[in-house]
Parts: C-alpha cells; structure tokens; sequence
C-alpha cells in the first residue's frame, strides 16, 4: 500500500529546461495530454455504460425485475457520485500518470467479475464497487487539463476533450449490444474489460503531471495569460482541509452549479440507463437498435459540445446562462418522445439525437465551473462535489424511473423526466449573471455580477 501511495504521488519538479526547448516541447505535451485523457476517459465510459444496454437481455436471463436492475443503476450512480468527490480530491494530490491507470485496471476487474457471476447480491456488490473506482477517471483529466490549459483557451478545450463521454458511451452502446448478440450477455462487460487494460498500458506512457515536472514553465507563464504574481512559479499542491473547505464547502457558487447538476443528469442518464429499455418496450424496437439509439444520442452531443463551449468562452465563461438556453430544447424533445406514436422508431431515434445535441453541453460545462469557480490545485474535488449532486440525481432516476415505468407505466416515468427538466431549467436561470474572473495561476476565479455570491469561497 505504501509503494501505491508512493507512486501515485505528484511529479517532483525539474529543473526548467532552456527557452528553444520549451517552445519545441510545450506544443507537444498539450497535445498528448489532451489526446492521452480523451482516450483515456472515453474507455472509462465502455466499462461503465455497458449494463444499461443489456440491462434486459441479462434481467431476462437471470430473473431480475426492472426494481432490481434500477437498484444496481442506482447503487452504481451514488458510488460513482462519492466515488468522484473523493476520488478526485484524491487526484487533485496525485499523479495522473499512474492514478487513471490505476482506475481503469480496477473497473477491469470489477467487469471481468461481473460477468463471471449470477448472484444478484454479488452483482449489486461488484457493480457498487466498478461506480466507486471509476470516480478515478474525471480528476486526473481535470488536473492535466487545467495544468496544461490556460483560463481563457478553457471552455475550447474542454469542450473538445468533453467529446470523449460521447465517443465512449456511443461505442459502449455498439460494442455491448453487438457482443451481446454475438456471445451472449456476458461477453458485453469481458471485451470492455480487456479494453480498459489495453488502454490502461497505454496511459502510463503517454501521460505527464504538470508542465514543472518535465523542465516547463506554468502555463499562464507559457500563454502569457494571467502570469504569476512577479513573474515568478509560486504553484503549490494544497492540504486536504484547505483544498475542500476553502475552495468546495464554503464556495456558495459551486453549490448552486452542483443543485443545477442533479437535474441535469436525471434528464441525460434517463435516456442513457433507460432509453434502450424503453424503446424495446414501447416502441418495438430490436436489441440492435436499442443499442443504436445509445450510439445515437452520445455521437449527436459532439458537434454541439465544441460549439457551445467555443461559445461559452466567447460570452465571458457564462456558462450557466449558456446551459439553460441547451435546456429548453431537452424538455421540449421529451414532450414530443411521449407522443410519438410507436411504428415511428426513426422519428425516436431522431428526438433522442436531439436530447443529446443539447444536453451535452451543460453536461461539460458545469463540470468546467468546478475549474472557474475554484483553482485548478483543487479542480477534482471541486468538479466531483459537483459531479456527486449529478450521480446522486442520476441514483433517484435510475431507482425512480425503473419503479414508475413498473407500477404506473412508461408515460408517467416520461412526465417525470419532463418535471425535472424543468427545474433544472429554473435553477441554471440563478447562473445567469455568473461568470469567473481569474486572479492567478492558482487562485481560480471570483464571481462577477453576483453580489449575493460574492465571498462564496470563489
């Protein structure tokens, strides 16, 4: 245990590489974390995502009801939500380079497990378990972005790198639905398992902590955007105790953007835990195309991610106002999934892509405002309190939407979903005036044009 700890510990510094250096060598080390993490936290998302898509075919041949599927969507979304939390400010002192492989091996295993097993109380265990270890994949992507990106480029790159969640979950939705069909249901977590490992080795050599650690300067310094104070590297890793109550507990902010999260993600993982299910039932639709729809709703998210946080930048870092405006078309795209009649699959298929086109966007850049509204020593533990009030609504509709569908039918599972839309849509219209101000490579930012906010912690 102690050999772990240490090497998962922070890069030491080095000594700074010559001026002719830094510029050959700073243009390629973004690159490859930006590339690195991308593919890094898309596999993530094949070992995590693979159950909802074969949720039936496995309930069916083991006997479980829609109650027990949605108690393992739910354990699995608390674990995931606590799991980020600490898991990430874990990361926030941690080495990237070791810690996400770390979290890929481990939710290897839990799969490999998984699909080795037919007991429901082992399931539920293993699956609680894979939710917790994959709070590991977030943190370390949000330490090397923020280390390696600079305040104003934030919202572009994050936007870019946020494609990962769809091209993960899209190829999840294929690779477990066509395992599936070929090898049987157990085949859907084995194949990601073994991906997970590929891609595990392949992190360890391409990921680097920060910019410091392999001879560069800052990346304000490097950027010429908001440069140390004196010109000078004053970076310093964060204690535990200062790093969550300084820049997450008492930051009033990040309690608004988390309580707007909780929404946000009842009404993406709805589509994602039960949309498959839901179409099979509903709307007669095969296996093949329940996967699709999965497919179709992560890929659809792409160009609008880019888009909206390009944008978001544009618009000064107001990210919240930005998140309602993607908001509106979400709840009026899963008014019109109720009333489409069944017979009509391409008509679905067509309302979930467009859930996806803009959902995605806050998805993204509320996970950004963990990085805005607080520092960039602290990102993982700021992005994870925000991405635990996400799981924990992803918990309430993974247990909720499973026991409505079952005791009242789909159409009130949908007036559901279309009711907690709706609230997220009032609590992101508090965000609309909010925007990051940055004061320093390593002080975050403050709050403008919110005065009730303002002394939050920011």
């Amino acid at each position: 245990m102690n050999r772990l700890s240490k090497l998962l510990q922070p890069a030491a510094r080095v000594a700074r590489l010559p001026d002719d250096r830094v510029r050959v060598l700073y243009p390629k080390f973004r690159w490859q974390i930006l590339e690195s993490t991308f593919i890094g936290y898309a596999t993530f998302y094949v070992v995590r995502n693979n159950l909802p898509v074969v949720s039936k075919e496995m309930g069916q041949a083991l006997h479980y009801s829609k109650g027990q599927i949605g108690d393992l969507l739910a354990l699995t979304a608390i674990a995931y939500g606590i799991g980020k939390f600490l898991m990430g400010a874990w990361s926030d002192r941690s080495n990237p380079r070791y810690f996400m492989p770390v979290g890929l091996l481990l939710t290897a295993l839990c799969n490999f497990a998984f699909g080795a097993t037919s007991s429901y109380p082992t399931h539920l265990a293993l699956w609680t378990l894979n939710g917790l270890v994959q709070g590991m994949g977030w943190g370390p992507c949000g330490r090397s972005l923020g280390h390696w990106y600079s305040v104003r480029e934030r919202g572009t790159v994050f936007a870019v790198w946020n494609i990962s969640h769809n091209v993960g979950g899209g190829l999840t939705g294929l690779i477990a639905a066509y395992s599936t069909a070929w090898m049987g249901w157990r085949s859907a977590f084995y194949v990601p398992g073994v991906l997970a490992i590929l891609c595990a080795c392949y992190l360890m050599v391409r990921l680097r902590d920060t910019p410091q650690s392999v001879g560069l300067p800052p990346v304000e310094e490097y950027r010429n955007d908001y440069p140390p104070e004196g010109g000078r590297d004053r970076e310093e890793e964060l204690g535990t105790r200062e790093l969550l109550m300084t820049y997450v507990l008492k930051n009033r902010a990040l309690w608004l953007f988390a309580m707007a999260n909780f929404f946000v993600y009842i009404a993406r993982y709805s589509m994602l835990d039960w949309g498959p299910t839901y179409l099979k039932e509903v709307k007669r639709a095969s296996l093949q195309d329940g996967g699709f729809s999965t497919a179709v709703f992560e890929f659809a998210g792409i160009f609008s991610t880019i888009l909206i946080g390009w944008l978001s930048d544009k618009t000064g870092g107001r990210r919240g106002m930005v998140s309602l405006l993607c908001m509106i078309p979400v709840f009026l795209a899963f008014g019109a999934i109720l009333y489409t009649p069944p017979g009509m699959l391409w008509l679905d298929l067509t309302l979930f892509g467009v859930v996806g086109f803009f959902i995605y966007p806050p998805v993204m850049l509320l996970g950004v405002t963990g990085l805005d509204f607080s520092s960039k020593k602290a990102v993982g533990a700021a992005a994870g309190f925000i991405g635990l009030f996400g799981y924990l609504g992803r918990t309430v509709q993974g247990k909720g939407i499973g026991t409505i569908a079952e005791r009242y039918g789909w159409d009130a599972a949908l007036y559901a979903i279309l009711a907690s839309t709706f609230v997220g849509i009032l609590l992101l219209s508090l965000t609309w005036k909010l925007r990051p101000r940055a004061i320093g490579p390593d002080r975050g930012a403050i709050i403008e044009n919110a005065p009730a906010l303002k002394g939050g912690g920011a």
